[in-house]
């Protein structure tokens, strides 16, 4: 194969299989078999190897892993990535919506689910991913770029018309299948069961090694946008320009723009999920709630901590009870 042949078609099967991925990671809807897929990636590694010039940072290829990190770097967000003010109160989040409302004026609010996950940032710049970095203290976290390109969910090119640069917000998790299968894995090899699916993805981004990262399965989904140059005013709308240009994003019927009467339609919000939580397919602990427009959102401000336009209402910590059939005690020599 000669140069200009080598390049074109790993250009080619690149585009080929980052389509696939999302087809069956963002739309469930693959069209071609495992072992289809399996073969052209396997004919990629063995381009890229033969011909590394070529091959590029976010090569499908780097969804397996790439190479082993010692040490994660310290970066600073472009934008500070703050805390969500959290309540466990109704009354709270109607007085959330009278105070935006008594400075903004009548306010058109979105309410999304709040995931129960791992906080990132993700930029990209002239379409390609270029860093994934942790919320850490808000003002700088961990670039953990290596191991985010090993979510298959996450965008490595973008597709459309998106901006030159631009920052996606979101949360790493598990989906429950997906956890549920790494502890029955762990139960049949005798090893020690997962607690739960967010300290275990949190747990799998720190990983070393991007190859074991690539084995858990993460997934991700965004739910907000930072940059310059936007194409809307609006935030709900700004995120459904980002489930085009490539991202995994909330449906919309899990997503709410309320324009009549803002306190009850949040609150009807909030006790649907509530009640329907234990159908979804992953963990969620509660809702979000925005200002949709992002001139009020820049007019509201923020706080020390927190953006003064959202908040996120936290739904309360189911409880269980248990019967104690019995108690051992064992009595033995110890060595002071």
């Amino acid at each position: 194969m000669e140069r200009p042949e080598a390049q074109a078609r790993i250009a080619a099967l690149s585009a080929e299989l980052e389509e696939h991925n999302r087809r069956y990671y963002d739309l469930a809807a693959p069209v071609i078999s495992d072992q289809a897929f399996d073969f052209r990636l396997k004919e990629l590694d063995a381009l890229e190897k033969e011909w590394p010039e070529f091959a590029s940072p976010n090569s499908p290829t780097q969804r397996v892993g790439g190479a082993i990190t010692k040490q994660f770097e310290t970066v600073a967000h472009r934008y500070p990535m703050l805390s969500l003010s959290n309540s466990y109160s109704r009354d709270e989040v109607a007085e959330f919506v009278a105070r935006v409302e008594k400075e903004m004026g009548r306010t058109q609010y979105v309410m999304e689910l709040k995931y129960d996950g791992v906080a990132i940032s993700l930029s990209y710049r002239n379409g390609e991913l270029v860093r994934g970095v942790t919320r850490g203290d808000g003002e700088k976290g961990d670039d953990i770029t290596a191991n985010v390109r090993t979510v298959r969910s996450i965008p490595l090119k973008l597709r459309g018309d998106f901006p030159t640069e631009l920052e996606a917000r979101g949360e790493i998790l598990f989906m429950r299948a997906q956890f549920d299968k790494l502890n029955a894995a762990r139960a049949k090899n005798g090893e020690e069961l997962y607690a739960n699916p967010r300290n275990t993805a949190a747990g799998s981004l720190k990983q070393q090694d991007p190859k074991d990262v690539a084995k858990r399965g993460l997934d991700n989904f965004i739910y907000a946008l930072q940059g310059e140059d936007l194409p809307s005013r609006s935030h709900f709308e700004n995120i459904q320009a980002a489930r085009s240009w490539g991202f995994k994003t909330p449906d919309v019927d899990r997503r709410f723009i309320d324009r009549s009467d803002n306190v009850e339609g949040i609150m009807a919000f909030i006790d649907h999920w509530d009640k329907a939580r234990h159908a979804l397919e992953m963990d969620i602990d509660g809702i979000v709630i925005k200002v949709d427009d992002r001139n009020a959102q820049e007019e509201l401000g923020l706080t020390a901590k927190s953006p003064r336009w959202a908040i996120a209402y936290k739904f309360q910590a189911e409880q269980a009870v248990t019967r104690l059939n019995g108690v051992s005690y064992q009595v033995g020599r110890t060595e002071r």
